[in-house]
């Protein structure tokens, strides 16, 4: 199997300063993934700009429409046509076939559920076929929509065990200071031991999209973390991802630190939408925490358990402070969870080989 990229393109990069897709940077980008295709990549596309593609609409047609949710719907809808449509067209010149994954944070919550999208995922890479991935916009509610495009590249990348996840938007990567300030760099390389998130000065949300640089570096750290490589980078750089991917340095890049398992990889992608959560006492904190023990959560170290949840379902792990620790998959319900807390020679509640920690 040949390496694997993530490529986030995000909203500001692929549109115009009218909001309308911009459609010689896409053809830039493209041609780019194919040559990393060409060169054995992987390649898996993570776009925004179907609203944006709608903007084509007849303003007559849209004046139909009163409810400004509904009118951003009916553009996602129209609009994912022409977007797809644009890369199928542009992918097609370098003799590459495009398939359209649309996905909801829904699909992540249930292991059911993402092994089924993990498995068709995997397929179209080993067909050699470029996945196309975007937020089903149509369809979503505010409770159950990704933070942004960068959550989801992060869970998919995470999801296909991919070496790099690329996130392009239209800043060089993470500045060291106020971006206006002349002093101010770029960091070429994240050090965690080096740098805080709370002391680097992060863009806010930019006017085309929901993620700002704050979404970004958080994504990257926690996907780091997980064994996939990151960079984040400036998409409109007409050999960004040449660069990213060969010797040239370009962007912030965050270096893989770990090598999680598939299924710790999946609760990574639950841990804020769990069934329910247990509080555990010091004693079962300090065990979680050790890094030189793997432990379990065995009832012994329960206090409370908030449901309802039952076998198979995610639950959030917190401390007295109501801080939370990690996440993991019951092994049984929340009732029987009620009934053995606190008793000893009980069987874990969460495996350690299910138990994904946030720090």
């Amino acid at each position: 199997m040949g390496q694997r990229i993530v490529v986030k393109i995000g909203s500001q990069v692929l549109c115009d300063p009218n909001g309308a897709l911009n459609h010689e940077v896409l053809g830039r980008l493209v041609d780019q993934a194919s040559l990393l295709a060409a060169d054995g990549w992987q390649v898996l596309i993570v776009s925004s700009g179907a609203v944006a593609a709608g903007r084509g609409i007849p303003a007559v047609q849209l004046k139909r429409i009163n409810d400004p949710v509904t009118r951003k719907q009916v553009m996602a809808a129209t609009g994912q046509v022409r977007l797809m449509e644009t890369y199928r067209a542009l992918f097609q010149q370098h003799g590459l076939t495009i398939a359209q994954v649309l996905t909801s944070k829904s699909d992540f919550q249930t292991r059911r559920h993402y092994l089924n999208m993990r498995g068709c995922i995997e397929a179209l890479l080993t067909a050699g076929i470029v996945p196309i991935v975007n937020e089903n916009d149509v369809v979503a509610i505010t409770e159950l929509m990704f933070t942004d495009n960068d959550e989801l590249a992060g869970l998919l990348a995470g999801m296909v065990n991919a070496d790099l996840l690329c996130l392009l938007s239209m800043v060089p990567g993470v500045f060291d200071g106020d971006p206006d300030d002349p002093a101010t760099r770029c960091i070429a390389t994240w050090d965690e031991a080096k740098y805080q998130m709370e002391d680097i000065v992060l863009r806010g949300t930019s006017a085309l999209g929901r993620g700002g640089m704050h979404s970004k570096l958080a994504i990257a750290r926690k996907t780091a973390k997980l064994g996939t490589e990151v960079v984040i980078a400036d998409g409109s750089d007409p050999d960004i991802l040449v660069k990213v991917t060969g010797a040239q340095s370009a962007g912030t890049r965050f270096p893989a630190m770990g090598d999680a398992s598939p299924a710790k990889r999946w609760l990574a992608s639950a841990d804020d939408h769990a069934a329910g959560f247990v509080t555990v006492n010091e004693g079962a904190e300090a065990a979680l925490l050790d890094k030189n023990h793997l432990a379990s959560l065995l009832p012994v170290g329960i206090e409370s358990v908030e449901g309802p949840f039952k076998d198979g379902d995610v639950i959030q792990i917190r401390n007295l402070s109501g801080k939370v620790l990690g996440c993991g998959r019951a092994r049984y319900s929340h009732e029987e969870a009620s009934r053995l807390k606190g008793q000893r020679g009980q069987k874990a509640l969460v495996h350690y080989d299910y138990l994904f920690l946030v720090d």
